[in-house]
């Protein structure tokens, strides 16, 4: 169903069982899937590519062009995945050249305030609370839970099943499987719990919490506490995950408990 107080581009790729409330703003060069509900006074402007079953909260506006004085006019795109739940006023810029859009995954949930700025692209079944800033070229993996308040520096990549604590400020990557909190940001455990959640089994839990003791509390130089890693602690994927995300981590890492 879409209102008559609805201004919707006729160019505009309207899915089956989509309802577009009073007053929503829909561009001409945009794609909305099955039974999205596009909220009263949300914006989706040219570029937004939202998926099936989606929620598109009051004020929200999707593929606003990027804050970036590089920009040049090109076309980009904001993408989001099914069964996406974006809150009141959050702001999803579309890309850059750099990667040519903007990508929010399926599952995910973006409360209030959020911005997710041009070329960042996030995960499924990832959680930001409200007023978390995600700068551009950002990338958040699978299941990251951002806490309210967070600041998210450019070309920053959170690892997957990470727990981000409200009001940090992330300079630097964030490994997978951990939490992150304090100031400066530091690791402060394995997200246990939340993997857990996930279907986790007890002992790989174990064997996670065992490669982080060995990284951040065993030693002192991340460097040398790799190698001991590599060498000594038993084969997994697990391990293949954090290992190869830390080596990649050209920003560098957090650091380890104060």
């Amino acid at each position: 169903m879409i209102s008559p107080l609805a201004h919707v581009d006729p160019a505009a790729q309207i899915g089956s069982g989509v309802h577009i409330e009073p007053f929503a703003y829909i561009g001409a060069d945009v794609v909305i899937g099955d039974g999205t509900w596009i909220g009263p006074h949300a914006t989706v402007l040219d570029g937004a590519r939202i998926g099936k079953d989606c929620k598109v909260f009051p004020g929200a506006v999707i593929s606003g062009i990027p804050q970036d004085l590089k920009y040049a006019g090109e076309q980009t795109t904001a993408e989001v995945g099914d069964r996406t739940i974006i809150r009141e006023c959050v702001t999803i810029n579309r890309g850059t050249s750099d990667r040519n859009r903007t990508a929010v995954g399926s599952d995910c949930l973006l409360m209030a305030y959020t911005h997710i700025a041009h070329d960042a692209l996030l995960g499924d079944h990832v959680i930001v609370a409200n007023s978390g800033n995600i700068a551009g070229h950002v990338t958040i993996e699978d299941w990251v839970i951002i806490e309210g308040m967070v600041g998210v520096q450019q070309f920053v990549t959170i690892g997957q099943h990470a727990f981000v604590a409200g009001g940090s400020l992330v300079r630097k990557n964030i490994p997978p499987f951990i939490k992150a909190a304090r100031e400066p940001l530091s690791f402060i455990g394995v997200n246990s719990i939340g993997l857990r959640r996930r279907g986790f089994s007890h002992d790989r839990v174990l064997r996670i919490e065992d490669i982080y003791r060995t990284l951040y509390v065993q030693n002192g130089n991340l460097t040398q506490a790799l190698k001991i890693a590599d060498a000594e602690l038993p084969a997994s994927d697990d391990k293949d995950t954090v290992l190869a995300f830390i080596a990649s981590s050209d920003k560098g890492v957090i650091r380890g408990p104060l």
